[in-house]
């Protein structure tokens, strides 16, 4: 079982002891999970890039898998191209993005995740790292073909709440050779305001979320577990399924 778990890097600005406690966590988790997913900024706040947290984790972790986010809306081609040829041997994948628009950027440039993701193949760097794109959770496969013809790796998903939602995307993209990532909210209290935020309904799978992931796993063959907001209830799930 391949179980991922996202980890939100601190706001530029964050002190010190903001940072030490997010390595002490990365730390934690890293014994009882297969991989840790580092996210670029969200909803445009600017945040510590994922790829310095990722060269700070393989100072101390060889071994844990790393995947990281890059969005493209704020930056020039070649300056994504710098940074994933930085991220070989650093992170064994990146996951493209479009990226929600920053207060503090104008957009640069025109770029789309899936065109990015066919330049970067042209070059050569799919053979050196896994490149993903991300699609709904319940998509719309005609809209999505221009990120199919792009042939990522793979797709992360958005948040999903249910096993019906995994096995259509499976079934459809599986057989075309994608892997494919389910990303799950765990269900907290914590966390209550975040699936407010994002409309998610985890009614399905909150009283058992476990069987969930086992459920989503046999299906997709990985799971990504998000927790925003509740990082020793994400501890606890981790160690029951490690167990």
């Amino acid at each position: 079982m391949t179980i991922m778990y996202e980890i939100n890097p601190p706001r530029i600005s964050a002190e010190q002891n903001v940072l030490d406690t997010l390595f002490e966590r990365i730390e934690s988790i890293s014994s009882i999970c297969d991989s840790i997913h580092l996210t670029d900024s969200v909803l445009g706040i600017p945040r510590i890039s994922p790829l310095d947290i990722a060269k700070k984790i393989r100072e101390y972790n060889q071994k844990i898998k790393l995947t990281c986010s890059l969005r493209v809306r704020d930056k020039e081609l070649n300056t994504i191209e710098e940074i994933v040829k930085e991220s070989i041997g650093i992170v064994d994948g990146v996951l493209i993005l479009m990226g929600d628009k920053s207060n503090t950027n104008n957009d640069k440039t025109n770029l789309v995740s899936s065109k990015v993701v066919e330049l970067l193949n042209d070059k050569g760097f799919n053979d050196k790292l896994e490149l993903f794109l991300s699609i709904p959770a319940n998509p719309n496969f005609a809209k999505i073909q221009k990120k199919i013809d792009a042939r990522p790796k793979g797709f992360f998903t958005q948040i999903v709440n249910s096993q019906a939602m995994v096995q259509r995307i499976t079934d459809y993209l599986k057989p075309k050779g994608f892997r494919i990532i389910p990303c799950l909210l765990l269900p907290s209290e914590k966390n209550l305001k975040s699936a407010e935020f994002l409309k998610i309904d985890w009614s399905n799978y909150k009283d058992d979320f476990s069987e969930f992931v086992n459920q989503v796993h046999s299906l997709a063959d990985d799971v990504l577990i998000t927790s925003p907001n509740d990082f020793k209830g994400a501890h606890e799930t981790l160690s029951k399924l490690a167990s």
